[in-house]
């Protein structure tokens, strides 16, 4: 069963699955069931995790920095995400001057 992060895979490859970006990094699940049957549990930009063939990814190691803006970025667009209201037209209508 996945519990905790594993850290973080390059995705080279998306055959079959056009849900995953090539060059993109992933945050990556320890899975050790889906290890053994060749497979990698990746999280998505939902924050779901889902099984791919860890033949599409390249296990990266990023800096502390780096982990530490990618955690404060995904709060973030989580937020942002979740405050979108829909945009409302006004009545008003600009004029030109000299007309």
């Amino acid at each position: 069963m996945a519990t905790r992060e594993k850290g973080y895979a390059l995705c080279v490859e998306n055959r079959g699955a056009e849900d995953l970006e090539i060059r993109k990094v992933y945050r990556v699940l320890h899975d050790k069931g889906a290890a053994a049957a060749g497979y990698v549990r990746v999280i998505d930009e939902s924050g779901e995790d889902y099984l791919y063939p860890a033949a599409y990814f390249v296990s990266v190691e990023l800096p502390q920095k780096a982990k530490r803006a990618w955690t404060a970025n995904r709060g973030l667009a989580k937020r942002r995400r979740s405050s979108n209201e829909p945009l409302q037209r006004t009545g008003a209508r600009v004029t030109r001057s000299g007309r």
